[in-house]
């Protein structure tokens, strides 16, 4: 079988086209000059190894010999992993809602001129005319012909694009937005007007687990004992966690449900999607001790170390939908399947709580999603509520193991350090909240090898497979990488994280800050040029770089009374004010920064010996605690940076609490600390 030029990359996205008819190049200066000297358009297409209608699109067009003769003949033809260049989809998906004035996704189709700026664009494009979308070979001929006849239109067009990506660059001073309370208060008020009451989430379909919203909830609960608040973000939570949109066998999170109900899901399963869950995941149990978020984040670590765990302890990016060419083959049942697998007793209960008494809900077949309450049922059979769950439990061991035995869906076996970041710091959270030091050694264990793989000393690296590094990291690999460390450091304190967490934090002001506006771009100093340098404050699928590097700054400038990290942080809010007011919720990321800015976080550092410290830090983590960070360093750790070399030990037990540049005096009573963390 013949090769295109992808055959030598690592990426498992494109070396699924390797063998597409297409003349694929990868993005880089041999496709680039190419288009330029022979005076061509570029096809630019998008996507990601785990996204669906990618492969419907690979299917239909690109392994078509037809549809490739035509784009080889007319194109330049440029074949990018979104995971590994976010920064050339963050450009082009603007351009596609600039241009067509829809949101974007994934597979990106976009036509550029040999300079690289867009004039048309699409996502999925069918092989043949249906869905009212026209057929992809017609609309290749039709933009080439439309570049060839009418070259000033696709100019004007140009001009009007660079435009907006310099409009961009010179929004208002940020001296005329201040930081503002009052938009804390909107974002709580957006939270309120957008929830599902009915089935939890914000919004219709398709719908999104939107954990930065989740999380913001109970922030701001937590902040102001606004009930509904709490419930908004603990019903969500609990419908999902239920739901098809949750793995009821194998733990983990799908990516989307493309119903309202949480009931069927896009069936991919990403590393990112899950880190921020878990995070969200413990601290709803801390603020309100359901056992439904415990069992979620534990089978969701036990599916994360089964399936999703590279042998040199980081982990790999995602799960295909897809399993022997059919989305979610993997996942459903008949009735009869199960029913052969279990006891009488087990299928009756499973049957009831899953809704496999209930027509097919996918396809002909039935994805599991729990129709019924344990509860309910067991009051129904007239069974104890814990011969209920030890049957369920029982029915899921068996079923799991079956669907073992199935073909797998398809893993991306790339190391994405930003999304190692988000996973890290939920390791690091939820094993310090459920007390697994299990979990907190694989977090460690994933950041050693981060360190020890991806960072060279000075400089941090965004991908790894084959063992080869690629890519200098984006601004989301520094900030997430940044906020998982202080995590892991409240976690376990090791001198050498926060060692690591300052060089972080040194290139980030060094390589990627706005010296003149503030705020952070997500590409650093000396990067590749591109058509738009983007700097972006809103949050996707993932919270916003930018806010994140924020937020951990704050949290680095309090811990360590280092003011240039504070004033870095203030920068990067002033710089993302003006959005920020114009639509709070949008910004869910910054709003923590703009939390934290105005009600500066309490840090708590423990000094003593570990069996003495105990009560204090368990005291502090057993409730939900937005704004406080507790470090529990033990005696004999020496050579302390800054002012944290003040905090010295006294005896068994002592505390130091910090806020608002000013710390109290050394605690060395449980009760007299206990009543000082109360009244933070």
């Amino acid at each position: 079988m013949s090769q295109n030029r992808l055959a030598s990359e690592t990426s498992p996205y494109l070396l699924q086209h390797a063998h597409n008819p297409v003349d694929w190049h990868p993005w880089g200066p041999d496709a680039l000059d190419r288009a330029k000297r022979e005076n061509k358009p570029i096809l630019l297409s998008i996507g990601y190894s785990a996204c669906h209608w990618c492969h419907v699109m690979a299917h239909e067009s690109f392994e078509d010999e037809e549809t490739a003769a035509v784009m080889n003949e007319l194109f330049v033809n440029i074949k990018v992993d979104r995971e590994e260049r976010p920064d050339i989809d963050k450009i082009y998906q603007l351009a596609h809602s600039a241009i067509t004035q829809r949101s974007g996704g994934w597979p990106l189709t976009m036509f550029l001129t040999p300079d690289q700026v867009p004039f048309f664009g699409g996502t999925y494009f069918p092989r043949e005319p249906r869905y009212q979308m026209p057929a992809f070979k017609d609309v290749l001929r039709r933009v080439a012909r439309y570049l060839h006849e009418h070259p000033d239109e696709v100019q004007r067009q140009n001009a009007s694009l660079t435009e907006l990506f310099r409009s961009l660059e010179t929004r208002a001073s940020p001296d005329d937005y201040p930081a503002d309370g009052r938009w804390l208060e909107t974002a709580a008020g957006a939270l309120q007007e957008h929830f599902d009451a009915e089935h939890g989430g914000f919004g219709g379909a398709p719908k999104f687990p939107h954990p930065t919203n989740l999380e913001l909830a109970l922030r701001f609960w937590a902040s102001g004992g606004n009930s509904r608040l709490l419930h908004i973000a603990r019903f969500s939570l609990e419908q999902m966690a239920r739901s098809g949109v949750y793995d009821q066998l194998g733990g983990g999170f799908y990516r989307y449900s493309v119903d309202d109900r949480w009931m069927i899901p896009h069936f991919e399963k990403m590393l990112y999607d899950n880190g921020q869950l878990l995070t969200v995941l413990a601290q709803a149990w801390q603020a309100t001790r359901a056992g439904a978020f415990k069992k979620a984040a534990t089978e969701t670590v036990d599916w994360l170390l089964r399936e999703m765990r590279a042998p040199e302890g980081a982990f790999y990016a995602t799960l295909d939908a897809d399993s022997e060419g059919e989305e979610g083959r993997f996942y459903a049942w008949t009735p009869a399947e199960v029913k052969t697998l279990l006891n009488e007793q087990e299928f009756e209960v499973f049957s009831q709580v899953f809704g496999l008494n209930k027509p097919a809900n996918f396809e002909n077949h039935w994805h599991l999603h729990a129709f019924n309450d344990p509860g309910r049922v067991a009051g129904e059979l007239d069974l104890e509520i814990d011969q209920v769950h030890a049957l369920l439990e029982s029915a899921r061991v068996k079923l799991l193991a079956a669907r073992n035995q199935r073909v797998p869906p398809g893993r991306d076996e790339k190391v994405l350090t930003s999304w190692n970041g988000l996973m890290i710091k939920g390791l690091a959270l939820a094993g310090n909240v459920f007390n697994r030091d299990d979990w907190i050694i694989t977090a460690e264990q994933a950041l050693d090898f981060i360190r020890q793989t991806l960072w060279d000393g000075e400089l941090l690296y965004a991908c790894y497979k084959d063992k080869q590094v690629k890519f200098p990291a984006y601004l989301d690999d520094y900030a997430f990488l940044l906020d998982a460390t202080l995590e892991l450091l409240q976690a376990r304190w090791q001198k050498q994280d926060l060692d690591f967490a300052r060089e972080l934090a040194g290139v980030l002001l060094r390589r990627f800050e706005d010296k003149a506006r503030g705020g952070f771009y997500f590409t650093p100093e000396g990067h590749e040029a591109l058509i738009y340098r983007p700097k972006q404050h809103g949050d996707e699928a993932t919270p916003a770089g930018g806010a994140v590097a924020a937020f951990a700054l704050q949290r680095l400038g309090h811990l360590l009374g280092h003011t240039e990290y504070l004033d870095a942080a203030e920068r990067a809010l002033k710089d993302a004010v003006h959005e920020l007011q114009q639509s709070p919720l949008a910004h869910a990321g910054f709003l923590k920064v703009l939390d934290e800015y105005l009600e500066p976080p309490a840090i708590i550092v423990l000094r003593g010996s570990t069996g003495a410290l105990t009560p204090w830090r368990n005291y502090v983590k057993d409730t939900f605690r937005p704004r406080v960070a507790v470090y529990t360093i033990a005696i004999d750790v020496q050579d302390l940076p800054a002012q944290l070399a003040e905090r010295k030990p006294r005896g068994d037990a002592v505390a130091y609490i910090c806020q608002k540049m000013s710390c109290s005096a050394p605690i060395t009573e449980f009760e007299a600390f206990k009543t000082a963390v109360n009244n933070l």
